[in-house]
């Protein structure tokens, strides 16, 4: 057996030599020693030991072309060939016991199928194959679709609170942000998120009318689903993080939305009118409002002055009896001018004389009434 260790192709020259020429072979390195010095081998002779060599490994018999040794039982292994069959098993074990984390990345190691450890960014290492590890995009974000224009279900398709149809196309984006938690706590998680956005969506549609979920109620729709898938998947522990809900579409049935439309045109059309005479009605109701207002005013204002004066018509009376009670003649005379003055004061005299010897009988006019009145500013001079 020693005198066939020459290498790790066993057996040592080609031409069946002893145990000697193994021996020189062995210390030129494999090489076949000459009188010229050492040499290369054939190459023919390299694929013959190797075709021999694959034989006795995959438990065919060797030395079948009279080249090996003295024992004529194939290749030999020696400790060369062990030390690097060791160093091969090293090398693969350390191979695939080390691993990297990129930063978008964390990594879960498991024990035995048990978890371990959180891996992070970097170089990690995981004794395998006792230690294995998954590893995991956390940072990456992910999309669900549903509705029908995205996946071709009848999923969008949802009941209202007033008993309409509605196709709404809706996409929930999320990511990890536990690991242990998404690998251990659920089988399947993008079907898990589907159903859990789908089952929301309908319970916040249920009720809802159509109207608003058309119009103007899409923003606090998406905000109020975000909220409920995530309280649900937090209730599972799924490690699971939705980042928003992209609220796309909401239509009528695409079989009558052309009818659905007409409908709403309709409807706006009426409200429009009902505006408009709302508005007429409120402008008529205001003018009508505002001159029974002013006439109660007036009123009340004349009810005020007749009053008033009917109270001052009758303190002057009580006065003047007060003092036609002291003097009764200068009373009567004085309330005798005073009411010639108030009666001939806005009258035209004329003073007409009767006729004498050698006169007329008429005196020239004189106007007396415009001696009374103001000169006017910027008379003839």
């Amino acid at each position: 057996m020693a005198g066939n260790n020459g290498g790790p192709w066993g057996g040592g020259g080609n031409n069946g030599s002893g145990g000697g020429n193994n021996d020189d072979n062995r210390g030129s390195g494999g090489r076949k020693p000459n009188n010229d010095g050492p040499s290369i081998p054939e190459i023919d002779e390299l694929v013959n030991k190797g075709r021999e060599q694959l034989r006795v490994l995959m438990g065919g018999g060797g030395g079948g072309n009279g080249q090996g040794g003295s024992g004529g039982g194939g290749p030999q292994v020696t400790r060369g060939t062990v030390g690097l069959g060791i160093l091969a098993a090293i090398g693969l074990w350390l191979y695939a016991s080390f691993y990297t984390v990129r930063p978008e990345e964390r990594a879960v190691e498991l024990f035995l199928g048990d978890f371990l450890e959180i891996g992070e960014p970097g170089l990690n290492f995981a004794p395998w194959p006792v230690v294995t590890r998954e590893v995991l995009a956390v940072t990456t974000e992910r999309n669900i679709d549903i509705g029908t224009s995205r996946t071709g279900s009848e999923a969008g398709l949802m009941l209202t609170g007033d008993e309409n149809i509605v196709d709404i196309d809706f996409q929930v984006v999320w990511n990890i942000i536990n690991p242990e938690e998404y690998l251990f706590n659920l089988a399947n998680p993008p079907q898990t998120i589907e159903a859990v956005s789908e089952s929301a969506m309908r319970e916040i549609i249920s009720q809802s009318e159509l109207a608003p979920i058309l119009n103007r109620d899409r923003g606090a729709i998406a905000d109020r689903l975000r909220d409920m898938i995530q309280e649900t998947l937090d209730s599972y522990d799924s490690g699971i993080s939705v980042i928003r809900v992209n609220f796309d579409k909401a239509d009528p049935p695409e079989p009558v939305i052309a009818s659905f439309r007409a409908v709403q045109d309709a409807e706006q059309e009426r409200d429009r009118v009902q505006n408009v005479a709302d508005a007429y009605a409120n402008q008529v109701v205001a003018e009508a409002r505002g001159r029974a207002a002013q006439i109660l005013e007036q009123a009340e204002g004349y009810r005020a002055r007749v009053v008033n004066e009917a109270e001052g018509e009758a303190s002057r009376f009580s006065a003047v009896l007060a003092e036609y009670a002291k003097a009764p003649e200068v009373t009567r005379k004085r309330l005798y001018l005073e009411t010639m003055e108030s009666v001939l004061g806005g009258v035209d005299i004329i003073l007409l004389d009767e006729g004498q010897e050698g006169g007329q009988g008429v005196v020239p006019y004189l106007p007396l009434n415009e001696l009374r009145r103001t000169p006017t500013t910027g008379g003839t001079n």
